[in-house]
């Protein structure tokens, strides 16, 4: 069954916002345990974006509004593949290694294409596997999210 586009962009917002704040999350707990600094990671997700010539008091805030921002975006396109998918499968195996193979796609043009353009020194702000397990798990919180916000739908289809 074909979600409406309401239902469909609020399962692409909420999986967005799950995956945005399980890297959140992670990034701050690991910047915890190893006396890192999580702040440092906003402020340099605004100066990715060239953003802290207009909030240089407000760039931790912004980091996180930007990562949110793109976390809901990089969600609403999930949710719409995931939704074409879901069509041809039954699977829900396939939602997690959708979204993953996804999200290691995501990782990768953002570490080797991109933030090497716009940013070079974000990179190094934490190992890779660090940043690669942020992504991971991502995936697997938006994967869940889409899993449980469509499991209604395919009962009702299934009925």
């Amino acid at each position: 069954m074909v979600a409406t586009r309401a239902s469909l962009l609020q399962r692409g917002i909420v999986a967005g916002l799950a995956g945005g704040f399980a890297e959140i999350v992670w990034v701050t707990l690991y910047s915890e345990l190893t006396g890192g600094n999580a702040a440092q990671i906003a402020r340099a997700v605004t100066t990715a974006v060239s953003l802290n010539a207009l909030f240089p008091s407000m760039s931790v805030t912004v980091g996180i509004v930007v990562h949110m921002v793109l976390a809901v975006a990089l969600g609403l396109v999930l949710a719409m593949i995931w939704q074409w998918l879901a069509q041809r499968t039954q699977s829900t195996a396939a939602c997690y290694l959708f979204v993953l193979a996804a999200l290691v796609g995501v990782w990768t043009m953002n570490f080797f294409v991109i933030l090497p353009v716009l940013s070079a020194p974000f990179i190094t702000l934490l190992p890779y596997a660090v940043s690669l397990t942020s992504k991971l798990l991502f995936g697997l919180a938006t994967a869940e999210t889409l899993r449980r916000m469509s499991a209604p739908i395919a009962v009702r289809a299934a009925a």
